[in-house]
Order: structure tokens, then sequence, then C-alpha cells
């Protein structure tokens, strides 16, 4: 958790105060923590924070911020909005022709492709980030516990964590969200990333 010098407010991050650059700082978590996915395209993390800076969609998102800093985002949406809208254009300029080219096709099946079946009355929680100055101090469970207690969704469903991502997976599970399905990831780009599973999470309120 946060000490007591630090002062923590949870907001949409379409309400942020324009002197915040809220959509930068975003991507810089975003490509961060996703790094180990996004590496075919651009091992410069600043090139890829560059690259998707654009493709959030604000209202959506969920931001922690301590003295005019985004410490941490999280999404949450019905399962049928998107969280993100990606534009080739703009992958393009920052990844060049064919990388950007192959980040919008690929990218956009991963990220924009809608739930089948997604259960009613259930919130969907994307894009849990956390900014590097701020990790180990509880921002993302204080803004997943936040989305719940001010969300009207019964039920919350993480989609397709890493089953190398422990320290996400403690996160989760000390929340309350249990493990319903996983999904195996083929050998070849398993034996690439590392990744052999992602996980299906729920957490129900009582």
């Amino acid at each position: 958790m946060l000490t007591r010098d630090y002062k923590l407010t949870i907001t949409k991050a379409g309400k942020i105060d324009k002197d915040i650059d809220v959509r930068t700082q975003m991507s810089q978590i975003f490509a961060e923590g996703f790094a180990q996915w996004l590496g075919y395209f651009s091992k410069d993390k600043n090139i890829l924070s560059k690259a998707f800076a654009h493709m959030f969609v604000l209202d959506q998102f969920y931001v922690a911020i301590v003295d005019k800093k985004v410490a941490g985002m999280t999404a949450c949406t019905d399962g049928s909005r998107l969280s993100v809208r990606l534009n080739k254009k703009e992958l393009r300029k920052h990844l060049g022709f064919i990388k950007g080219s192959m980040a919008s096709i690929f990218l956009k099946k991963e990220f924009e492709s809608p739930y089948e079946d997604f259960p009613a009355n259930t919130g969907s929680i994307e894009f849990v980030g956390t900014a590097s100055d701020f990790r180990g101090k509880g921002i993302a469970s204080q803004i997943i516990q936040y989305i719940i207690q001010n969300t009207p969704y019964n039920d919350y469903l993480i989609e397709e964590v890493a089953d190398t991502n422990i320290p996400a997976m403690h996160l989760y599970e000390k929340l309350g969200f249990e493990e319903y399905k996983r999904k195996p990831i083929p050998v070849k780009i398993a034996k690439r990333n590392g990744i052999n599973n992602l996980l299906s999470l729920r957490y129900m309120k009582k």
C-alpha cells in the first residue's frame, strides 16, 4: 500500500485535467507492462509508447493519480464496448510500414475482437498496469477494488493472464478472483515467449 507521503486519487481517465498528459503516461505503462508481447514490433519501449498512445478509449479506463502522475491504470467494460481502438496510420508512423501494418492486423484481432457469449451483468477488467516507479505499492489492487465497489456489475472477468505472470496471479487471487478456464499456447509461440497457458479469472460479488 502507499505510504502517507502519497496522495492517491482514482478516477476515469477521460476526466483528468488537460495539464496531465494522461494518454502518454498510460502508453508508457502499457509499453512497459506488455513488452513481452510487443517485442516483435520494437525493442524500444519509447517507440512502443508513442505508437500506442492513440489507442486508449479514455472513458473505459480508471487511473490512479499521484502528484499529477499516472501511477496505474485498468479498463473496465461491459464486454461489448471496446477499451482500445487501433489506428493503422499511427502504428505505421511509429513502427514503420511493414511492422505497423502487421501490428494493425494482429493486435486489432487480439484487442478489438468481441467476446463470444459474454455473460450479462459482468464487467471485463482489462489492461491492468502500474508505472514502474509505483510498483509494489498496492496501486493495481486499489484500482481494481475501486472498480468493483463503484461499478454495477455482479461478476468480473479477467481474460487471458499469462501463466508466467506470477505477481499478477497473486494479486488477483488475493482480491478474490478464481481461475475458471485456461487456454494453451501453441508450442512454437510458447517456445518463443515462454508462456504456456493463458488463464481466465472470475470474481463474484457476495
